[in-house]
């Protein structure tokens, strides 16, 4: 994990929007930056798109672990 600095006014969008969302303000800040990586990434895609491909992912990973909790 690393320290990024960023400024007053988007510490203090995260702040507000992590009450909001009942995040973190470092998981909120993760949050926008995967939304970020994604939208640079794939600039076709729409908000909800990338929102769907997160939620797809969550799952596989849920899935993933569920599965090797059995095998454990």
């Amino acid at each position: 994990m690393g320290i990024v600095k960023i400024s007053d006014s988007l510490h203090e969008e995260a702040r507000v929007a992590c009450r909001a969302m009942s995040r973190s303000i470092n998981a909120q800040a993760e949050h926008w930056m995967r939304i970020g990586m994604l939208a640079e990434a794939h600039p076709e895609l729409t908000y909800a798109d990338i929102i769907r491909r997160l939620m797809s992912e969550a799952r596989e990973m849920e899935s993933a672990g569920a599965a090797e909790e059995a095998v454990q």
